[in-house]
């Protein structure tokens, strides 16, 4: 039986490409620096699904002290709401998902966490048999290598999910079983932080994921993948793909480079690069069910083990431009005083941003679309 996890955040922001990296409401221990939309805000109909969510709870074998320490600094979460009700479904090209999950920065520093935790990634290898650079390369796509964990408390955000009721049975269990890890002793509602919509650690882990495959690799009584010593995160990564058939021995897969390959090639992107993949490649889609997520995570393993750049192009976008065009145009308009906040090449908000800010300077069309015409303005 294939056993999944349930990603809650969509496109790369949750490629995952980083955990949402929002602090805690006052009253807690933790960190301060909380976005106003993401502090405990009176709620009377909050309140009242907390009171009576505390039967349904304590039904379920969870002990008064555990609900009163838990919900002691817990709250209403309007941002947590407003952030699962405006999440946009949008669909990158593998281009620009691997411009940012194998950029240079997220290679070198993958490389740099590897040679640092060569010794805990050796040993988590040599347990469950999952090369120690896949283990990494899914570290830098969920959380940038523990960088960007996220600071919301999980109470709070799922608590808040799960009155809210868009998909409220789905987070009632995971208020549920965030419930029982404290009861457990793991971890602190103080410490027990994530992103918006619950999922926690250097990996990423949502609390039913947490329950079902974590594992204290420290041998220190806990399952702590919160803590800033990243060991038992990567061990229960390692443990979850295992248990979903993770085969020793075999890569994820390849980039084909001829037109002689056989087996199970796929091609994510019409034009670009083909990739000959394995049985692991689908395990790796049991963490994120997405082709370029699996790749993402593939080629940025091999990056971080040595390996060179992908050597098939991909085409033009639909605006007639390569990458390199791409990053010529967003270079240039920083240049010209309209900062595109770095020139990696990908199109998104920033860099339209300063391109409508541009053509409003110009007194052009306030489009803020890209364009090999725009690109020659720019160099002129």
């Amino acid at each position: 039986m294939t056993l999944t996890r349930r990603t809650l955040l969509l496109g790369l922001g949750a490629v995952t490409l980083s955990a949402c990296a929002d602090a805690v409401p006052t009253g807690s221990s933790a960190p301060a620096g909380l976005p106003p939309d993401l502090r405990p805000a009176p709620n009377a109909a909050y309140d009242a699904w907390v009171a009576s969510f505390r039967s349904r709870a304590a039904s379920q074998g969870i002990s008064q002290s555990t609900l009163n320490a838990a919900f002691r600094d817990a709250g209403y979460l309007p941002g947590v709401v407003r952030r699962d009700r405006n999440q946009t479904e949008f669909t990158r090209t593998l281009e620009d998902y691997l411009s940012i999950a194998a950029s240079d920065e997220r290679i070198s520093k993958g490389r740099a966490a590897f040679d640092r935790h060569r010794s805990t990634l050796n040993a988590v290898e040599a347990r469950y048999g999952v090369p120690a650079n896949i283990v990494t390369a899914i570290w830098g796509l969920e959380s940038f290598y523990g960088e960007r964990r996220g600071d919301v408390p999980v109470i709070s955000a799922t608590s808040t999910l799960a009155f809210d009721g868009r998909r409220g049975a789905f987070f009632e269990k995971q208020l549920i079983e965030a419930l029982r890890i404290l009861q457990s002793g793991d971890v602190t509602p103080a410490n027990m932080t994530g992103s918006w919509a619950g999922a926690m650690g250097h990996t990423q882990f949502i609390p039913t994921s947490y329950q079902a495959f974590a594992v204290d690799f420290t041998g220190d009584g806990r399952r702590d993948i919160w803590s800033e010593d990243p060991s038992d995160s990567l061990a229960s990564t390692a443990a979850y793909l295992s248990r979903n058939g993770w085969q020793s021995g075999q890569s994820w897969g390849r980039e084909v480079t001829d037109g002689s390959a056989s087996g199970n090639i796929i091609q994510p992107q019409p034009g670009g690069p083909r990739f000959a993949v394995t049985r692991n490649f689908r395990v790796i889609k049991t963490y994120n069910n997405s082709d370029s997520y699996a790749i993402g995570v593939g080629h940025l393993a091999d990056r971080i083990a040595g390996g060179g750049p992908l050597r098939g192009s991909f085409p033009p976008d639909r605006f007639g431009l390569t990458k390199d065009d791409r990053i010529d145009l967003q270079r240039r308009l920083t240049a010209r005083g309209f900062d595109t906040e770095g020139a990696d090449g990908v199109i998104g908000n920033n860099t339209r941003a300063a391109i409508t800010a541009y053509q409003t300077s110009e007194g052009l069309a306030a489009t803020g679309d890209p364009s090999p015409e725009l690109l020659r303005r720019l160099g002129g």
